[in-house]
């Protein structure tokens, strides 16, 4: 007797003599990273030589001193704020005008 196989199932669908060089690639990965962590070094000295060559004050005077502070800014301030802590003050020993409907 004779057996016709029409349909024949394939159980496996690696491919014959396929090594997958996992050596290769991690060596990629590492040769990345180390050009990575190169680079990052190189661009935060840059920074830091670039930072530290700026001036701290450039508004200082030739004494080395920083600029005085105006007296009328000081003071225009300080009322501000003495405003707002007499308002801040009303505001709380002053009594609520509608009563609360929840009592």
């Amino acid at each position: 007797m004779i057996k016709i196989n029409l349909f024949k199932k394939e159980k496996s669908f690696k491919k014959k003599d396929f090594i997958f060089h996992t050596h290769f690639y991690w060596r990629i990965v590492l040769f990345c990273a180390v050009v990575i962590i190169f680079l990052s070094f190189l661009f935060s000295y840059r920074i830091f030589m670039q930072i530290n060559q700026d001036h701290i004050l450039s508004n200082t005077n030739d004494s080395g001193q920083s600029p005085m502070i105006n007296k009328e800014r000081i003071k225009k301030v300080l009322n501000y704020f003495s405003e707002r802590e007499k308002k801040s003050a009303e505001i709380l020993n002053s009594s609520a005008p509608v009563a609360d409907p929840s009592f």
